[in-house]
Formats: structure tokens, C-alpha cells, sequence
């Protein structure tokens, strides 16, 4: 269960980082390099770094067509967040794509 735990957290930061992303990209930069080397962009990358760790060790007792289950709980993650922290409105489109996408993903992993 703690894998599985470890797992959601890493989907979840990971999120977060996508969303800091989108912040640091609607920003206007006086040089070039800054928009590439400011402090949200290195921070999002090292977020999407630690994730990729958590994910490797979560898979040491999450097994891989389940992996792919937990992973899209990023489709959730990230509209409410984009919802919260960028005002964006969610949609019945982005609901039935996020809900169309998530339903695939269960059909081919438990196929």
C-alpha cells in the first residue's frame, strides 16, 4: 500500500511541476536564457526529476499494468489544479476527454 501512496504522490508533484511550467511560460523575460534558466523553470524540472525517482521506486511493489492505472490519475490532478491555480474552467469537454482518456487507459491495462 505505501507503493501505491508513493506512487499518487509522484503523479501528484509531477502535476504541480506541469502547472508551475505554464505559469513560468505566460511571463515575459528580457533575455532569451532567463526563460529557460529562472528559478520556476530549474525548480520544475528538479520537481519532474524527484518524481521520475519516486516513480522508479514505487514500482518496486506497484506492478506495471497497475502503474499505468495510477499514472492517470494525472488527468484529474492536473485540470483541478490548472482550476485552483491558473483559473482555468473545466469544462464538460475537458471532463468527457479526461474521462474518455482515463477509460482507455483501464480498458488496454485490463485487457
Amino acid at each position: 500500500m505505501i507503493y501505491v501512496v508513493i506512487f499518487l504522490f509522484s503523479v501528484f508533484i509531477s502535476s504541480v511541476s506541469q502547472i508551475i511550467l505554464k505559469k513560468s511560460a505566460g511571463k515575459q523575460y528580457a533575455n532569451p536564457f532567463m526563460e529557460y534558466l529562472n528559478p520556476r523553470v530549474i525548480g520544475a524540472y528538479g520537481i519532474f526529476f524527484i518524481s521520475s525517482f519516486l516513480t522508479m521506486y514505487a514500482y518496486k511493489g506497484v506492478p506495471l499494468s497497475f502503474g499505468v492505472l495510477l499514472e492517470a490519475m494525472g488527468y484529474i490532478y492536473i485540470p483541478v489544479l490548472s482550476y485552483i491555480f491558473l483559473r482555468e474552467k473545466i469544462t464538460k469537454t475537458k471532463i468527457l476527454g479526461a474521462f474518455l482518456i482515463i477509460l482507455g487507459i483501464c480498458c488496454y491495462a485490463l485487457l
